[in-house]
């Protein structure tokens, strides 16, 4: 319970002060460049905390058995899973063109780097934590290669579409990617010497990873807008059930069937659960604000599976314990 706490008190701290901030600058109180601090604060996150952590993380990590490998696929079926049933509901909801855009990347882009992988390190402790870049080992290169051409394809604008070979070119060397990857495999090499971490990387991995996601979701805060909630309420509730329900459903039941359930405990499958059942990315907003798409209705979705994640994160929490 303590843990619990602990980390929705980190969501709505972070979030709120981030807010706050953006408010006080609007406001004139003091002057702040809002977008280039909030690129600071996801570098810094991205590009040094997040990569120290995980590559203490896989060190220890315990991944001698070949079904790990089955993680980074389960991650790729669940962006996949969300983008199509968020495709069909835009229909079912007779959305715009424009909308269905926006609505496609809500349904896909998921929460995963920041809050799925605090809370899998609350939950589950550092031996959660180090699977976490293998779920979502593929996850940049699908959103890049894959949802922002598709995006995209809904906007009035289909000229100087890049193809899908660039835009996994251009996803695999992006800094963050390339990052992420030199952290996950200078950790993989650490942990096959069989050289022991020093002990005091598990306090430094205690205080890094709760502050990544602390500065993470500042930055989401400063660019949050509450204006659109009530116009796209039902589409809202509707990307909410296909995050927090049908996805996770979905693969944890192909994660069962792989066998994950009986890993060290099922803490792969514990994993799993926790991570196909984030809500909403903030990089969903990304796309509708570079193609001209809906970035109401994409905002109005961030927000209210970011709301209702309050309610969602204890029911999460009972399931691992039961799994």
């Amino acid at each position: 319970m303590g843990r619990l706490l602990f980390s929705v008190s980190l969501v709505v701290f972070g979030i709120g002060t981030g807010y706050l901030i953006q408010v006080l600058v609007q406001k004139g109180v003091f002057s702040l460049p809002i977008e280039d601090t909030r690129k600071r604060l996801q570098k810094a996150a991205l590009l040094f905390f997040n990569p120290v952590a995980i590559l203490g993380a896989t060190w220890v990590a315990r991944i001698n058995d070949v079904k790990i490998a089955a993680l980074p696929f389960l991650g790729l079926t669940a962006l996949f899973t969300g983008g199509c049933l968020a495709y069909a509901a835009a229909r079912m909801l007779a959305l715009s063109r424009k909308q269905t855009g926006a609505y496609i990347v809500c349904g896909g882009f998921t929460n995963i780097g920041s809050l799925g992988a605090l809370f899998c390190f609350m939950f589950l402790g550092e031996q959660g934590f180090a699977l976490v870049p293998f779920y979502k080992l593929f996850e940049e290169s699908c959103y890049y290669a894959i949802g922002f051409p598709v995006a995209k394809s809904y906007s009035d604008d289909l000229t100087d579409t890049p193809s899908f070979f660039q835009r996994l070119k251009n996803a695999a060397t992006d800094i963050f990617v390339m990052v992420a990857v030199a952290s996950i495999t200078i950790g993989l090499v650490l942990n096959l010497s069989g050289l022991t971490r020093p002990a005091f990387y598990a306090t430094v991995n205690t205080i890094f990873i709760p502050l990544a996601a602390l500065l993470l979701l500042i930055s989401i805060g400063m660019a949050m807008r509450f204006s659109s909630v009530m116009t796209f309420f039902k589409p809202g509730l509707i990307v909410a059930l296909i995050k927090f329900a049908l996805v996770p459903v979905l693969v944890v039941s192909l994660g069962y069937l792989l066998g994950l359930d009986r890993i060290d405990n099922g803490l792969p499958l514990k994993v799993v659960l926790i991570l196909a059942s984030m809500p909403v990315g903030f990089i969903a907003m990304v796309p509708p604000t570079i193609y001209d798409l809906d970035i109401d209705l994409a905002n109005a979705c961030w927000l209210m599976t970011n709301a209702l994640l309050l309610l969602q994160v204890p029911l999460v929490l009972a399931l691992t314990r039961i799994i």
